[in-house]
């Protein structure tokens, strides 16, 4: 009797029998020749020790290589506690990106620890800019406290030429005013005089 391991779902051939290489436990009895399609060694050797002539087919679509039993089981579950370390480690740092606690080092996961590093490099840089910005601020104020300076210490200036303007249009006009006159009074007076 010849027997096809194969993990495919469909094409089946009416004239053969299969069975799946993921479920295999022990050579059956009987069997003269073994069709392995994929990488499947636990089935080759089984067949192979009891002299059974075993061909090997490569799938196109390679699927997963039957790893044994304690060694498979090992690595899944090293693995599943790789993926539960890891999201301890990422939800403490959701944490920490939401405010709810303080940016920390996970201390172990690949991903977590990826994570936490662009965190930390996202968080520096944000520093950096609070930091420009409040140099930046710091200039402004200055620079408001020169310009305040500036315009204070022109507007004297700005007042005693309006000031000798307007005496002047008064004095062409033989009006007389004040020699302290304010230039609201000078202005409301050459007002007067246009209006005349």
């Amino acid at each position: 009797m010849e027997l096809v391991y194969s993990t495919q779902n469909s094409d089946f051939d009416p004239e053969k029998r299969y069975r799946n290489p993921a479920h295999f436990d022990r050579p059956e009895a009987g069997v003269t020749h073994v069709v392995v399609i994929g990488d499947w060694p636990k089935v080759i050797d089984a067949y192979e020790a009891l002299g059974v002539e075993v061909s090997v087919i490569k799938p196109l679509i390679s699927p997963p290589v039957d790893a044994g039993g304690a060694d498979f089981n090992a690595g899944l579950e090293q693995e599943s506690e790789n993926l539960r370390t890891d999201r301890g480690g990422i939800l403490r740092l959701i944490e920490a990106a939401e405010g709810i606690s303080p940016l920390e080092h996970p201390g172990a996961g690949e991903l977590s620890i990826r994570l936490f590093d662009a965190l930390k490099a996202i968080h520096e840089g944000f520093e950096t800019l609070k930091d420009e910005r409040d140099n930046l601020l710091s200039e402004v104020e200055s620079l408001r406290g020169e310009v305040a300076r500036l315009k204070a210490a022109a507007e004297p200036v700005d007042n005693a030429e309006k000031i000798a303007g307007l005496k002047a249009k008064l004095d062409a006009a033989n009006v007389t005013y004040r020699a302290n006159a304010s230039v609201e009074s000078l202005e409301k007076s050459v007002a007067d005089l246009q209006q005349a």
